[in-house]
């Protein structure tokens, strides 16, 4: 198992691109990505005191939190939407749809955007991004139940457990 750590300070979008960039000229490189085991790629980030993790694949990009416009009527894990290139993005608060109380966002809070449908881009505000992690298929073990089922797999990096979400069940837990 090997996680690729950023420096110490909160990342910049420009620092998470050009990891994502390097990361896929590996696997791209002949022999570069390609080990004897199968090996998946997790963006690692904090919420609430744990550390959870998507599939890279999913994630369009990471941005600095900013202020959202409130939607009317909208649940309260819908925190509104922000413009981003001229896109209309939902930002939803990660925190309420796991369950936690949520919080103000503080300086290394961030917003991941995914990769969406057409009609919809969405974006998860988490309390920090941490890392790439580069970890074995055999790593991974069913999770146990909780967090809305969400949480679909656990893997160990170093001393932490992560908690993997299935995205689009979180999504379609987020449109109720």
């Amino acid at each position: 198992m090997s996680g690729a750590h950023p420096g110490h300070g909160a990342p910049d979008v420009g620092g998470w691109a050009g990891l994502a960039r390097s990361a896929a000229a590996a696997l791209e490189s002949p022999g570069g990505g390609i080990e004897e085991c199968l090996v998946r790629e997790l963006l690692v980030f904090g919420l609430d005191d744990s550390t959870y993790a998507i599939p890279v694949e999913r994630v369009r990009e990471i941005v600095r939190m900013r202020a959202p416009t409130r939607v009317p009527r909208a649940p309260d894990r819908l925190l509104g939407v922000i413009a981003l290139r001229g896109e209309v993005v939902e930002v939803i608060d990660l925190r309420r749809s796991l369950g936690f109380a949520g919080a103000s966002p503080g300086p290394k809070s961030r917003i991941i955007v995914l990769h969406g449908d057409v009609d919809r881009v969405t974006g998860l505000l988490v309390d920090s991004v941490e890392a790439v992690l580069r970890i074995s298929e055999e790593s991974f073990w069913p999770a146990v139940s909780g967090d809305s089922g969400s949480v679909v797999e656990m893997c160990r990096s170093e001393d932490r457990f992560v908690s993997v979400l299935d995205v689009d069940r979180l999504l379609g837990v987020a449109d109720d």
